[in-house]
């Protein structure tokens, strides 16, 4: 039943009709479903008052009845609904949704202003006597009372039933202002709203207070809700001022933003410039992965006197540079116009030319200082004599004098084989960090390069790995520490088989009596796949297997029967000095050599250091032809 259909019927617009029971249950089963869509709390007793023209005790259980009936448990919470027992007002049941408990269901309910009592019922036909008469079929009470008034006692109405419908009849609501207003609450100055609000109050739907409740939210509605549409008019009037103030601000975040943009760029390149100053962290495609390591071992360092470096800046203050400096020296360039090296080439004695690369001032001072700092503090091998304090060709060929047999080795592109990474890791067993490790390397290794002419400029362009090269003062030093494993594994393979061993630079000597004589082979074989196993070739065209019978040669030094110079070697030197006597020392410079003096005096000395009782002989008589020993 809609609102309008029960103000009609409060307001006398209909009599109650007797219906049927069927007709009743149909109206309180839409009268419930009408409750349950609102999802309000309700009572039997809400639903008798609805459906009943006659509100009775009586009546209300007849309803209930119906409900129970109707609406069991089951058929409850399927429209997620509950019941609870509340003996108020002459009714049995309070109905709220499953959501709320029944505690605040039942004092929704209480909270209500307390109805006025059922009105009784009189009672119809005669009235019983002393004589019990017999009962008269009739219909129920429910049924039969088509003359109550359903405006009795409407006390609190202020107006009496006629004066209610008088008033409602009178009212023509197709000429208010609100009829139709789906919108807004209508203002309880309009006599129409001012009567459904009295007859709502009647019904118990509704209290005063939630009466004014509902006409506040209506004004407060009634004087803001066309606030947007003032709001639209206002920016629609001044929408180029907006747009204007929108450009403006834009170009004030875009400007900011420049700002901000360029104080960071202007920041990083302040710390850029900072870190380029106090450190290097890049020094080259391939060869900077280790510069963020700066973790050395300190106290192996100190246990092999050698100097505490940790980070770039370290080997700066230690070469008396600045990292910039440190910086262009050490780094790696693939394509470069100007090289720390100066190249050329030389003749071989055995035919060819050899490739040498003589470093630049500042870089050769560099590496004299590795060199007298770090790499001659370190201990060699005992079978390694090139380069090494106190050892010298003489000592390397002193252990194979007198042997049957003497075989020479040679190991093939010596220098160039030892690449940046070997020469690094060596540093790293010292004890350094990653960094400096890095940094040392790289100062003491150079690329094989090929110049490159291109758009009218010379290049010298790398065409492999960083290796030592030769012409460094750092390189020989270097290849002695790389080779110390080598060294011991070809020792201790000798010593088992009974040969001897011994290393200058790239040259290895082995040799062993007659009765070892038939082992060459192997030995060769074996020495050519340990050499292979640390990283190193044999050079298959400079291999020597020396007899008895011939002459036995290590390192330029003849060790036949014992120490000495090649004859023909010696017989020039003494021819030398006998021409001198008769014609001068310079009609014997035939060569043109530069500095004749001085290389014919060389060549004496050395044959002094390898037989010494002829070469300081034929020194004393160049002496006396120089007027030196006068």
């Amino acid at each position: 039943m809609g609102l309008w259909d029960r103000l009609r019927r409060l307001f006398g617009g209909g009599r109650p009709p007797a219906v049927a029971a069927t007709a009743l249950e149909g109206r309180i089963d839409s009268e419930i479903r009408s409750w349950v869509a609102y999802q309000r709390v309700f009572t039997d007793r809400d639903i008798a008052e609805t459906v009943l023209t006659v509100v009775s005790p009586h009546n209300i259980a007849i309803v209930t009845g119906i409900i129970e009936r109707l609406f069991p448990e089951r058929a409850l919470a399927a429209l997620s609904y509950r019941r609870a027992l509340h003996p108020a007002y002459g009714g049995k049941w309070v109905f709220h949704p499953a959501a709320m408990s029944e505690q605040m269901a039942r004092q929704a309910v209480a909270s209500r202003p307390t109805p006025a009592p059922p009105a009784p019922v009189a009672a119809r036909g005669p009235q019983p006597s002393a004589a019990p008469r017999a009962p008269v079929s009739r219909p129920p009470e429910w049924v039969t009372e088509p003359t109550q008034n359903p405006y009795a006692a409407p006390a609190i109405l202020g107006l009496s039933a006629e004066e209610m419908r008088s008033r409602a009849l009178r009212i023509d609501p197709y000429k208010t202002a609100w009829i139709g207003r789906v919108d807004t609450i209508p203002p309880q100055s309009d006599e129409r709203t001012a009567l459904i609000d009295r007859g709502l109050i009647l019904r118990g739907l509704l209290d005063e207070t939630q009466i004014a409740e509902i006409h506040r939210v209506g004004d407060l509605w009634l004087r803001h809700h066309d606030a947007v549409q003032l709001a639209e008019a206002a920016a629609a009037g001044s929408v180029d001022a907006a747009l204007t103030e929108e450009k403006k601000r834009k170009e004030a975040l875009k400007a900011r933003r420049k700002q901000e943009a360029s104080e960071r760029r202007a920041a990083r390149a302040a710390e850029v410039a900072r870190r380029r100053a106090e450190d290097i962290v890049f020094l080259g495609r391939g060869v900077s992965a280790g510069l963020r390591d700066r973790r050395s071992l300190v106290e192996r360092l100190e246990q092999l006197g050698l100097p505490v470096l940790s980070t770039p800046a370290d080997v700066a203050r230690a070469l008396g540079i600045e990292i910039p400096q440190l910086r262009w020296l050490a780094f790696h360039s693939e394509a470069a116009e100007r090289t720390h090296y100066v190249y050329f080439d030389v003749p071989k004695r055995s035919g060819g030319t050899r490739h040498l690369a003589a470093p630049h001032e500042r870089l050769a001072a560099a590496q004299q200082w590795i060199l007298t700092s770090i790499l001659e503090r370190l201990p060699v091998e005992e079978p390694a004599h090139g380069f090494v304090k106190a050892r010298s060709t003489v000592t390397n060929a002193s252990p194979h004098v007198g042997q049957h047999v003497v075989v020479n080795l040679d190991l093939s592109d010596f220098f160039p084989s030892i690449g940046f990474r070997r020469v690094r890791g060596v540093f790293r067993r010292l004890g350094y960090s990653e960094a400096v490790a890095t940094v040392l390397a790289l100062l003491c290794t150079e690329a094989p390069r090929r110049v490159v002419e291109y758009d009218g400029r010379r290049y010298f362009v790398a065409v492999g790995e960083r290796a030592l090269p030769q012409g460094a003062c750092t390189s020989p030093a270097l290849s002695n520490q790389v080779a110390r494993k080598l060294d011991r594994r070809l020792r201790g393979m000798a010593a088992r088989r009974g040969w001897t061993y011994t290393r200058y630079a790239d040259d290895l000597t082995f040799s062993a009596g007659r009765e070892r004589a038939a082992e060459v082979p192997m030995l060769m074989a074996r020495v050519r796949h340990v050499v292979e196993e640390e990283g190193f070739a044999v050079n298959p065209l400079k291999g020597r297997v020396q007899r008895p019978m011939g002459r036995q040669e290590v390192t330029g030094i003849v060790v036949n029967q014992r120490l000495g110079l090649r004859r023909d070697e010696v017989r020039r030197l003494r021819a030398i000095l006998h021409g001198a006597r008769r014609s001068g020392l310079e009609a014997q410079n035939r060569e043109k050599v530069p500095h004749f003096e001085a290389w014919l005096r060389g060549k004496l000395a050395y044959l002094a250091m390898v037989d010494r009782p002829r070469g300081l002989a034929y020194l004393r008589e160049l002496d006396a032809l120089t007027g030196r020993g006068a």
